[in-house]
């Protein structure tokens, strides 16, 4: 960065040239005059810098020798020039010095910061009641944005070197806003002047492509419908760099005929034949592992709940000591009567057990 042309004077300027143009513009930009502006605060800080060696004889011959620099060593892909006070500013380039320095100052810190993580996927893993309940691996087709292969996310393949169209071989652009003048490097050749890349077919530029792939999602014994499961790393790239982003599954439960889950629980109506609940019987009763063998007890009303213990849901390892249990409620189901013979029987068996079942009811 030339320091005359930041303070708007030529080298031929009197040391009383230097020293007005740099009042001048300390007093525009001063950090008192401009609270809480950073740009105003950086471009106070450059114009001091360039008074400290111009308005310094002994410094300002070795800068005039090329003895001494300017201290700022950062390279800045958008640098403030110095003022041309040679033309009006009149028009669309005559901007406040808000709204001239916004973008610059904006793009600058953007190409410092670092890349961000990639977005997040979202997808939905259908499950069977039975699968949900005992947990496991499951597989789950997904497609997301991967680098290209072609060009390795970079968006750009190699080609034989031409000369920049856009900055003509300099490798820099230059525009005037006000009289201010300003220089970046060419986004077109990154500042080399000439072409040596060019935009990657396979992905259209964008450095990434579409890919299918399996990931096998690792599901807890007894989720339930809209449980959300994060897997880092397989969700979207990010062509910039930066951490991959994270798949999310959201868990989808079909619902069971004869089974529902309560917690840690299992529940299951069992229906059961008046003979059955009276006498008393051992029967076969469905479970999410097999059939087992229930003890119906002699007397069994309808609405009676049995346990089977650990014919719940699993225990989560690390979580859970021990499975849930099988609540088997007892449903009593009437058989049809079709024949005056059992008729006669039910008549008899209510002659030989007159109970009123109803007394309750009355407060008896």
């Amino acid at each position: 960065m030339d320091l005359y042309s930041l303070l708007g004077v030529t080298r031929a300027a009197s040391s009383a040239d230097i020293e007005r143009a740099f009042r001048r513009l300390a007093r525009r930009y001063h950090p008192g005059v401009n609270p809480g502006d950073a740009v105003a605060v950086e471009l106070y800080r450059q114009v001091q810098e360039a008074y400290d060696i111009l308005g310094d004889p002994d410094r300002r011959r070795r800068y005039d020798r090329g003895g001494e620099t300017s201290d700022d060593a950062v390279e800045a892909t958008v640098a403030f020039e110095g003022f041309d006070f040679s033309a009006p500013a009149e028009g669309p380039v005559a901007a406040t010095f808000s709204e001239l320095f916004a973008d610059v100052f904006r793009q600058a810190a953007r190409d410092k910061a670092a890349p961000a993580r990639g977005v997040g996927l979202e997808a939905t893993l259908e499950l069977s009641f039975k699968d949900a309940v005992q947990g496991g691996r499951f597989p789950l087709s997904i497609v997301r944005q991967d680098r290209c292969g072609v060009c390795r996310g970079d968006g750009r393949i190699a080609r034989a070197p031409v000369v920049c169209p856009t900055c003509g071989g300099r490798g820099a652009t230059r525009w005037v806003r006000g009289y201010m003048v300003f220089t970046r490097a060419c986004d077109a050749c990154g500042g080399g002047g000439r072409l040596t890349t060019q935009a990657c077919r396979a992905c259209g530029g964008a450095g990434l492509q579409g890919r299918s792939e399996v990931v096998h999602v690792p599901v807890p014994p007894g989720i339930v419908s809209g449980a959300r499961i994060a897997i880092p790393g397989r969700g979207h790239v990010n062509a910039a760099g930066g951490p991959v982003g994270d798949l999310y599954v959201t868990v989808s439960v079909a619902e069971h005929p004869h089974f529902r889950q309560v917690g840690r629980d299992l529940h299951l109506t069992l229906p059961v034949a008046i003979h059955e609940a009276v006498l008393g019987a051992r029967i076969e009763v469905p479970t999410l592992d097999g059939p087992v063998r229930l003890k119906i007890p002699a007397g069994t009303p309808s609405g009676r709940r049995l346990r089977l213990r650990g014919r719940g849901v699993p225990p989560v390892p690390g979580v859970d000591a021990e499975a849930g249990d099988l609540i088997v409620e007892v449903q009593i189901v009437l058989p049809p009567v079709q024949d005056e013979r059992s008729r006669e029987l039910l008549r008899e068996f209510g002659r030989l057990n007159e109970v009123d079942v109803r007394a309750n009811l009355f407060g008896q």
